[in-house]
């Protein structure tokens, strides 16, 4: 679910949770999804398994919604689950693209949710598709579910490593047999993920460490990249079927997608963004009165920034949080209100102050023209915009839902012809080196990056078979900076 004002951000991905061996696991799996909304806010589903049976709900819609009712969730009984919300990165937002997928194969029951994105998911559709296979939706995790019904291999987990030793792309999920929960991540671990346990006996699979603090489990670990972590009753065990590269973390998770009480590969998100902003302060300084957030994801950034700058950080913008699905038609007259909607401009903060902006990107660039017209309006001498990230030049493969690379504004535009565009006194990003330094690196090392920044750089470290068009030696070409 999105509101039609939202289409000049970038959009988080999807969302996974899954508990092992709990009376109450599908429970436990709403609340876990509840504190993964922010990964996706369109779709949510729980698939649960009693030791007999399998049970399934999906639904369009917030975690609220899907799982509101006490006779939804005791049909969802068993002691084990796994669950998903989803951001449509790939396939239509339709009921039948709702993970988890579940089908019956030659082994039994057999659930899979997952978050990212493949990069040759068409590509290996087309040519099961040509060997008999009748896809019943169009979310590239299908692809996934069929490879494993369709492999030679005997058990269960080696089916699973035989399908994804096929695929391409960035992707963690989590699985679930009438004998074992597994939980994934690709060989570069560009997508998150990670294990705790709940009690003495629960264990637990998640996307991040937010989602373990709301049922009370402890972090046990991050799942390695490349590792395949299998969960049954005869305890937990870890295969690394996979050559792993250097491990290249998307670095869009510690900027905005993740939640600021999150640990993400051991960094304090909120630590990270707030490093962030004190690095974009050194580097970009200007003169003014008050430090200002574009809220929410602006905030922590915000708070490094004016600490670093001696500068007041105040809350010049609030923000609806309940703008939802308007109530009112988007006609294009009231999409010009859509930011008002969802922002309002707190006067007695900005009135004849000079004024920096900080958020953590500029996508289109439309929603900042606004922001910086509704903080003038609101009576600023100056507004400077000051953003937490490099330019986002190019689009993402990995998962991550950003418009075709000519719709974004850093792309087309160098940095004075965006400020111009957006109309701020002054406008300056965060150095490469300086987002590296607030991670704890040194800069970036040019030959050998410590995580995936293609949004930035256009170099992008894993093979796009499908957008060279099923080619592959083109695809190798997508490991070198794209150009163009």
């Amino acid at each position: 679910m999105t509101t039609p004002f939202d289409d000049d951000h970038l959009r988080e991905e999807c969302g996974i949770f899954g508990i092992y061996r709990h009376a109450e696991a599908a429970r436990h799996v709403a609340l876990g999804l509840h504190a993964l909304q922010h990964r996706g806010q369109e779709a949510a589903g729980i698939v649960a398994f009693d030791g007999a049976r399998f049970q399934a709900h999906r639904a369009m819609g917030h975690v609220a919604e899907a799982f509101e009712t006490d006779r939804v969730m005791a049909e969802l009984s068993g002691y084990a689950a796994i669950g998903h919300v989803r951001y449509a990165t790939f396939g239509a937002t339709i009921l039948r693209n709702v993970q988890p997928l579940f089908a019956d194969l030659s082994f039994g029951g057999f659930a899979i949710a997952h978050n990212g994105n493949l990069t040759n998911a068409m590509t290996l559709r087309r040519r099961l598709v040509q060997a008999g296979c009748i896809f019943q939706s169009t979310s590239d995790t299908e692809t996934i579910l069929h490879l494993v019904a369709t492999s030679g291999k005997a058990t269960p987990i080696d089916r699973l490593v035989d399908a994804l030793g096929q695929i391409e792309g960035a992707y963690s999920l989590v699985a679930l047999s009438d004998s074992m929960m597994l939980g994934v991540r690709d060989p570069l671990g560009v997508r998150p993920l990670v294990l705790g346990k709940l009690g003495d006996g629960s264990m637990v699979f998640a996307s991040e460490t937010c989602a373990l603090d709301i049922i009370g489990a402890d972090f046990v670990r991050d799942v390695a990249p490349g590792e395949v972590v299998i969960i049954s009753d005869e305890g937990m065990r870890s295969l690394k079927p996979f050559v792993t590269p250097k491990p290249r973390f998307c670095i869009f998770e510690h900027i905005y997608f993740a939640r600021p009480d999150s640990v993400v590969e051991g960094r304090s998100v909120y630590d990270v963004r707030k490093a962030i902003g004190a690095e974009l302060a050194r580097e970009s300084g200007v003169d003014a009165d008050v430090v200002i957030p574009v809220p929410d994801s602006g905030v922590p950034a915000s708070i490094g920034y004016a600490a670093e700058a001696g500068i007041p950080f105040e809350l010049g913008i609030i923000r609806n949080h309940y703008v939802g699905r308007t109530f009112i038609e988007p006609t294009q007259q009231i999409r010009n209100l859509g930011v008002k909607l969802k922002h309002n401009a707190n006067r007695p903060q900005i009135e004849g102050r000079r004024v920096i902006l900080v958020d953590d990107s500029i996508v289109r660039g439309t929603t900042s023209l606004k922001i910086v017209q509704m903080v003038r309006d609101a009576g600023a001498r100056e507004v400077h915009m000051r953003i937490a990230s490099p330019p986002t030049t190019h689009s993402c493969f990995y998962g991550v839902d950003t418009p075709e690379r000519s719709q974004l504004l850093a792309a087309t535009h160098d940095v004075e012809s965006m400020r111009k565009f957006i109309q701020a006194d002054s406008l300056a990003f965060i150095s490469m080196d300086g987002l590296y330094r607030a991670m704890g690196e040194h800069g970036r090392n040019a030959e050998a990056p410590q995580f995936c920044d293609a949004c930035f750089t256009g170099e992008y470290p894993i093979a796009l078979t499908d957008h060279w068009g099923g080619d592959e030696d083109q695809s190798r070409r997508s490991r070198m900076k794209i150009a163009g």
